[in-house]
């Protein structure tokens, strides 16, 4: 398959340099060290490579991928299909059923993508084995040393006898690299400009709170800029919560994300954000890197970012690859931008009316039922079109999930779609649709 035909699966006519290099390092003996920022597409950028590096006929797990987090396993395991290859791949992680994933490795998929706690386990109990595996990929290493995984990236390492290369990427610079890794005559690649410089597509702006109702001034921000997607970024969880209570009052739909949530929970607030349901998340810093997001236009920093790395994370989830985007910082009395912005934000001036953000234009169906159903997209278009009677335009993006489905239907059509399915069957199967909440 032609790498022309995998980028128009993503609407991309051509790779950006960082990803054209990473094509051409990728494919010699070296190891590969890849420093580039969040949202500058390095999931293509090494998995273009990797699929060169395939070998069809081949049984066991090829390539294993080590990540941080459950949502960007989940991510590049999205990227991977969306390229539509042969090749199978699978995801492990915590907060997902070890049942499901030990048939999967019953037939060990060519590529495994997953988080260090879990494929760990897998090992301990001989539902895998990485002997032949050839690739080795650690995205987001920094992050996944900084949340402690450090010994069972180890011990996964030393299971991979055969490995013959290794491909490691992090957002920022690494002052050296374990011996762990194994990492021998690498190429690095460096795609960071320094932290205090911007991408030349974000503009940042201050925002000075008049009086002291820090929450009234956040909302006629958010009325004022009126953005099609928002993530408000706090430091404490309390807050999250505080900014929620007075969305609610104004009854603005929103999300929340933060490390006390429940995973399926999380799970479904970035599913309603990337279907559009929502367009506003309020969140810890736990959002600001490694997560399936996309075109985000505002980031708001309701509580200053603590160091500089911090905010280049935040900011990063807007102005991404080739988008423009604007981050807001929020200053109170007791507020004073941090020292590590070299420029002055321009000043943005609120306006002295409250206009509420409008609502989204979508909502979430939530269909009990998913992969390990039998059920697919196309049997959820089918329904929805045939039995639901709603046309291709009111019918938006579909994630279908181990045992659930999520499908964005146009807010209007909602309450008359959900009375013509109620009885209905997919694949036989009489299953729960309902709003999700």
């Amino acid at each position: 398959m032609s790498h022309s035909t995998i980028l128009s699966r993503f609407n991309i006519s051509e790779l950006n340099p960082m990803q054209q290099a990473m094509l051409e390092v990728a494919q010699k003996p070296n190891d590969v060290v890849l420093i580039s920022p969040t949202g500058s597409g390095k999931t293509i950028g090494f998995l273009l490579p990797v699929l060169q590096l395939l070998v069809p006929e081949k049984q066991g797990v090829q390539v294993l991928i080590l990540v941080p987090s459950r949502e960007l396993a989940l991510q590049i395991e999205q990227v991977f299909k969306q390229m539509g290859t042969e090749h199978k791949i699978n995801c492990c992680y915590g907060g997902h059923s070890v049942g499901i994933e030990v048939n999967n490795l019953q037939h060990p998929p060519a590529v495994l993508v997953g988080t260090p706690g879990r494929i760990a386990h897998h090992l301990r109990r001989k539902n895998l084995v990485l002997t032949q595996t050839a690739t080795i990929v650690l995205d987001e290493f920094d992050k996944s040393l900084e949340m402690g995984f450090k010994t069972e990236m180890e011990f996964i390492l030393q299971q991979c006898k055969s490995a013959r290369k290794r491909i490691l990427t992090s957002a920022t610079q690494l002052k050296e690299l374990p011996d762990f890794v194994g990492i021998k005559n690498k190429v690095e690649l460096n795609y960071t400009t320094p932290q205090s410089e911007t991408p030349s597509a974000l503009v940042m702006k201050t925002v000075k709170v008049p009086g002291d109702d820090k929450l009234h001034a956040l909302m006629l921000l958010l009325g004022h800029i009126n953005a099609q997607s928002t993530l408000i970024f706090c430091n404490h969880r309390e807050v999250v919560t505080r900014i929620s209570e007075q969305l609610n009052l104004h009854k603005v739909e929103h999300g929340l994300y933060h490390g006390a949530m429940e995973q399926i929970d999380r799970e479904k607030t970035l599913i309603k954000l990337r279907n559009g349901s929502i367009n506003l998340l309020i969140s810890t810093d736990l959002a600001a890197r490694g997560l399936d997001i996309p075109e985000i236009e505002a980031v708001i920093h309701y509580q200053l970012p603590p160091s500089e790395d911090i905010m280049v994370h935040r900011n990063g989830r807007t102005a991404r690859m080739h988008a423009g985007g604007t981050a807001y910082f929020l200053l109170d009395h007791k507020d004073f931008l941090p020292r590590f912005l070299t420029t002055a934000p321009e000043e943005e001036k609120l306006p002295q009316k409250l206009t509420l953000p409008k609502p989204s234009k979508w909502k979430t169906l939530y269909i009990g039922g998913g992969k390990k159903d039998k059920i697919n997209k196309m049997d959820i278009v089918g329904m929805l079109l045939q039995k639901g009677q709603l046309q291709k335009e009111e019918l938006g993006k579909i994630e279908v999930l181990d045992h659930s489905a999520y499908v964005a239907i146009k807010s209007s059509k909602m309450n008359k779609t959900l009375q013509l399915i109620r009885d209905e069957k997919i694949k036989n199967k009489k299953l729960k649709m309902e709003v999700s909440s």
